[in-house]
């Protein structure tokens, strides 16, 4: 059968972006409009003719707009197949017209529940259930309905209506695909917000999504980049974005202002960066190096954070990237090119103008540094991540709540300083993001030597502590996990460290506390582990 001239189009859309002049393209075609709630009003508003879809289903919308085009006029004009004599005989019998072509987009659900203030009620009323409905029926007979879901499809379908009076079957299959994927990323982002509740935050009503492991997950992923390689050159690799994850900023919904492509390397460290910064108090920066902090700072303001975080290790800083939790300003930006620094990219809630320009036009890397703007930085909200491994996946609660400080017991003779307090609580939260078994030493809450990755702990003090050299003396010590052994200890009474920061809990606790006391050296249990694999 012949594609069906387009005689009727039915308009149910929340985002109204072009469509006054689509619908005005329709109209100019001979297409007759039918519509419903807010799509209605707002083509009448624009002068276009448009037919109520109450007023042909003699059925009024109801309970708020939940009831509008849940209807057999209206889902039999969309399913019937023209090539299908009992089916063209049921509608004429009940006066049902058919529809060529459905212009539908749902409810932003994904942008509700982005805001950090929406409450469940207001996530529960952004599920759309006409919707994917009508877009679903329209996919399903594509064979004679033309389906547009994204205002950046209207132009396809006009092109070809204006040619033909109709579209291709080609088009329509392309549409269909794309509107099976439209509702299939609706439904995961609704999944996702359900999975993720936190029953703290939401009502008793949300507490039973919060509190089950689910016996499946769907994730759906949407290309978001090709990349150059992967980690390798000899490696292909592409970023994909999640739409269910939908808290706060994020790395892959960041805003790049200036630099060549990312590369996978890049974004993991882009990612550890925010994810740090977005812990740290406010003027905090930090460095990252092949995935692990080599600097971090807190400090008054943006400049002097960046100065001391890249003093922290300036032989390591170089060719890192960059994180920030304040803007980047002419301080800052005045710092990182000043001399022979050099990094690869820098994320930031923005950049003031005068930090951005000394950025693009001052340093000698200024066509290649990435620039990416991540928005307000805010804290994470446990969500769960999720990790390839052979055969499956791996998947747990993000590690980015901040330490519950009323649990923390010193457990020495000695008390840490009110000084001495600052620089472990720095130092407790920088240590969580270095790869384990990991070491931090800090002073003045600046970064001052990192162990990372090593299979003994006593290596990775032995390489703190080397990479601090005299700093090492008054600083302060994190461990991401108990020290099996006092050798630890020992090393770091030798390196002249003040004060110690450890979970605790190793058959073996006794003997670290007695090691401690000997060099009267305060410690702080937490309780809490911060393996980083």
């Amino acid at each position: 059968m012949n594609s069906p001239k387009i005689e009727r189009a039915l308009i149910s859309v929340s985002d109204k972006t072009g469509l006054t002049e689509f619908a005005q393209a329709l109209v100019a075609a001979g297409v007759e409009i039918y519509a419903s709630g807010g799509s209605r009003r707002h083509l009448e508003a624009a002068g276009i003719p448009v037919r109520e879809v109450a007023a042909y289903t003699g059925f009024p919308e109801m309970m708020d707009g939940r009831i509008k085009t849940l209807h057999p006029k209206i889902h039999g004009g969309i399913l019937c197949r023209r090539d299908n004599r009992a089916d063209m005989a049921a509608i004429a019998e009940q006066g049902i017209v058919p529809f060529e072509l459905v212009v539908v987009n749902l409810y932003p659900f994904e942008q509700t529940v982005a805001k950090p203030s929406v409450t469940f009620e207001e996530a529960i009323e952004n599920i759309d259930i006409g919707g994917p409905t009508l877009i679903r029926a329209a996919a399903k007979n594509h064979e004679f309905v033309t389906v547009a879901c994204n205002p950046t499809q209207y132009q396809s379908i006009l092109d070809e209506l204006h040619q033909s009076g109709t579209t291709t079957l080609s088009l329509r299959s392309r549409l269909a695909i794309d509107a099976f994927g439209h509702t299939g990323q609706y439904d995961t982002s609704i999944f996702g917000y359900f999975s993720n509740l936190n029953p703290v935050k939401y009502s008793t009503s949300a507490e039973q999504f919060a509190e089950s492991v689910p016996d499946q997950i769907d994730l759906y992923l949407e290309l978001k980049q090709e990349l150059r390689y992967g980690e390798n050159p000899h490696q292909s690799a592409s970023l994909y974005s999640s739409p269910s994850q939908v808290a706060g900023a994020s790395l892959v919904n960041a805003k790049q202002l200036h630099g060549k492509e990312l590369s996978y390397n890049n974004l993991l460290d882009l990612d550890s960066a925010l994810a740090a910064v977005r812990l740290l108090p406010p003027s905090s920066v930090v460095v990252l190096k092949h995935n692990n902090p080599c600097g971090a700072a807190t400090s008054n303001s943006a400049g002097e954070a960046i100065r001391r975080a890249w003093e922290g290790d300036p032989l390591s800083a170089f060719g890192s990237v960059l994180g920030f939790n304040v803007p980047v300003d002419a301080a800052a930006a005045g710092f990182l090119c000043d001399g022979e620094r050099f990094v690869e990219a820098i994320i930031a809630p923005e950049f003031n103008p005068e930090g951005f320009e000394i950025l693009t036009t001052k340093p000698k890397w200024k066509a290649n540094v990435r620039l990416l703007a991540a928005g307000k930085i805010v804290p994470g909200r446990g969500q769960r991540e999720f990790r390839q491994i052979s055969g499956g996946m791996l998947c747990q609660t993000a590690d980015d709540q901040p330490d519950d400080e009323s649990e923390w017991k010193v457990v020495t003779n000695s008390q840490p300083t009110n000084e001495q307090l600052a620089d472990l609580r720095f130092a407790w939260i920088v240590c969580r993001f270095v790869k384990s078994n990991a070491i931090v030493l800090a002073i003045e809450q600046m970064l001052v030597g990192v162990g990372a990755g090593q299979m003994s702990r006593v290596d990775s003090v032995e390489i703190a502590s080397k990479k601090a050299a005299d700093r090492a003396r008054g600083a302060v010590l994190a461990s991401d996990a108990f020290f099996p052994f006092d050798d630890s200890i020992h090393r770091a009474a030798e390196a002249g460290v003040a004060a110690v920061i450890q979970p605790g809990g190793s058959r073996r606790d006794d003997e670290v506390i007695a090691a401690c006391n000997k060099h009267r050296m305060p410690m702080i249990f937490t309780g809490r582990r911060h393996f980083r694999h």
